[in-house]
């Protein structure tokens, strides 16, 4: 067979159901191998755009999204989305053509040195530069591409390789590895540490929601009556219909989870990640004793500098700490105040002569949503909001980029989540964000997709302009123009719709998110 064959022969054992990217000059051979395949290709837009779909594929399934381009420009544009996938902590395997290697060594159309560009955003990466090691390379770039922490790898493939005949053999797929039992010494320090706090806390980071630990955490917080917070990518890990969940660490119009967690003198860390939220924000006097419970040792850092480190796979160090905790409670007279003021908050729906804005709007989107539909958040404003607003009821039905925090990835996202998940899907945009990837919305109608795109319209960069006027009381540089969103989104042969009351809004959103069919809903607003 040919190289190309083999590299489609070794994606397809790996379970892979989807590629999403561009076609090339330089993949003709692996496009070709792969119209042969049970693999489906699904062309998309812009690069950028495939990488988010594999991004966004690997965060909901924990199986690696795989993404293609062709060499120069299509590597490029496909290296933003895989850096949120690196940084996001989400699998994806990159696959990017390059030249023939007799003209590498020398200066030559298109040709770019991908592998050492991509070398900080990845996890691994090789060249495959000879067909004999096309199944240790794709074996090796899933692996470490679905190994915790996972993220993204990249393997470059010259199309004189793609052509090349073999008789290479895939390599056989092997059960994940999988990390030893906690350290007993270290369970029964941290036992101590928390059953000694007055006040102990949990912090549920992204790892919590990516391990499925949600029924060791809810057991725990049931045991010790601990309370949690989450970080924005931990939305979910703990279910915010529970009395314990104060939603996320800013959540509430005067900051009453942070209030809480300033009070807190014990947390236990799960799954965290320093790269979501900076611990100097809520461990500023270092005066909290903290424990790290995660897969890889803390990073070092004056403002998270843990007592006790649990390193080991998230579920078996919450199993271990429940069997710990038995009797260890505390009360929750110094939280539950908040807990309240927090529920209030997010049910309580705007007046009716009240103008549209997205807080209000989000009592509305959650009512018209069923516990396990998944909503993927864009990155603005309107992302600021959701995370400290919107209650998840399920691990991963609340996805926001946060490590890197890209924003253009709420369309291409539900792309992918709508042929991952059997449930419906919203992406929540800004109208920044969306026209940067909107063109996607092809992509989703050629492939029969049903989801809602729901676009706040505040014709400007907003979160930018209020941070500038935070700081200097004026801003400069955000302020857009915008096609109109209704006549752009019926061009694409969708149902598109412009309220005008949170009457109209409701009934609109009641529809639209249950049906199976595209759609868009643009709420304009106005934070000036």
């Amino acid at each position: 067979m040919k190289a190309s064959d083999l590299l489609i022969e070794c994606l397809a054992l790996e379970g892979v159901e989807y590629i999403f990217g561009l076609p090339g000059e330089e993949l003709e051979d692996v496009l070709f191998s792969l119209e042969a395949s049970s693999i489906e290709f699904i062309p998309t837009r812009h690069e950028q755009g495939a990488a988010f779909m594999a991004d966004v594929h690997g965060r909901l399934t924990g199986e690696a999204g795989v993404c293609l381009s062709t060499l120069g420009p299509g590597a490029t544009n496909l290296l933003t989305g895989v850096a949120d996938a690196h940084l996001d902590k989400s699998p994806l395997v990159a696959i990017t053509g390059q030249g023939g290697r007799e003209r590498l060594h020398k200066e030559s159309h298109q040709a770019l040195d991908i592998v050492h560009m991509f070398e900080p955003v990845v996890k691994w990466n090789t060249q495959i530069s000879e067909p004999e090691v096309v199944g240790e390379s794709v074996r090796k770039a899933f692996k470490l591409a679905e190994y915790q922490k996972p993220g993204a790898t990249h393997l470059e493939f010259p199309e004189d390789v793609a052509g090349e005949e073999t008789d290479a053999e895939p390599l056989e797929q092997r059960g994940r590895v999988r990390r030893p039992n906690p350290d007993e010494a270290s369970v029964e320090r941290a036992t101590e540490l928390l059953c000694g706090a007055e006040k102990p806390l949990i912090l549920a980071g992204n790892g919590a929601v990516r391990t499925h630990a949600g029924d060791l955490l809810e057991r725990i917080v049931e045991q010790t009556n601990m309370p949690v917070v989450a970080t924005y990518m931990g939305k979910g890990a703990i279910s915010d219909a529970d009395d314990h969940s104060l939603m996320t660490l800013d959540s509430g119009a005067n900051d009453e989870a942070h209030a809480v967690i300033e009070r807190a003198d014990a947390v236990l860390a799960i799954g965290y990640d320093i790269a979501e939220h900076d611990p100097a924000n809520w461990n500023p006097d270092l005066d909290k004793e903290v424990v790290h419970l995660d897969h890889e040792p803390a990073e070092v850092y004056e403002h998270y500098n843990p007592d006790v480190e649990l390193v080991c796979d998230i579920t078996a160090g919450l199993r271990a700490l429940d069997a710990h905790l038995d009797g260890c409670s505390t009360d929750d007279d110094w939280y539950a105040t908040e807990r309240e003021t927090l529920v209030t908050e997010v049910e309580t729906k705007p007046d009716a002569d009240a103008e549209f804005s997205v807080a209000g709007t989000l009592p509305y989107l959650r009512e018209a949503m069923a516990d396990d539909d998944v909503l993927i958040s864009d990155v603005g404003h309107h992302k600021m909001v959701i995370a400290q607003n919107f209650p998840a009821y399920e691990p991963n039905t609340t996805i926001i980029s946060n490590g890197l925090a890209t924003m253009g990835i709420a369309v291409p996202g539900a792309v992918a989540a709508d042929l991952a998940v059997d449930a419906n899907v919203v992406a929540a945009t800004g109208d920044g964000g969306f026209l940067m990837n909107a063109a996607e919305i092809e992509t989703a109608t050629r492939l029969g997709c049903g989801f809602t795109i729901i676009v706040f319209n505040d014709d400007d960069y907003g979160l930018i302009s209020k941070k500038q006027r935070d700081h200097t009381g004026e801003s400069f540089g955000t302020h857009l123009t915008n096609p109109d969103f209704v006549t752009f989104a019926e061009s694409f042969g969708i149902d598109a719709y412009r309220p005008n009351s949170w009457d109209e809004l409701e009934t609109v959103l009641q529809t639209v998110v249950r049906a199976d069919e595209m759609a868009l809903v643009e709420v304009p607003y106005s934070r000036s």
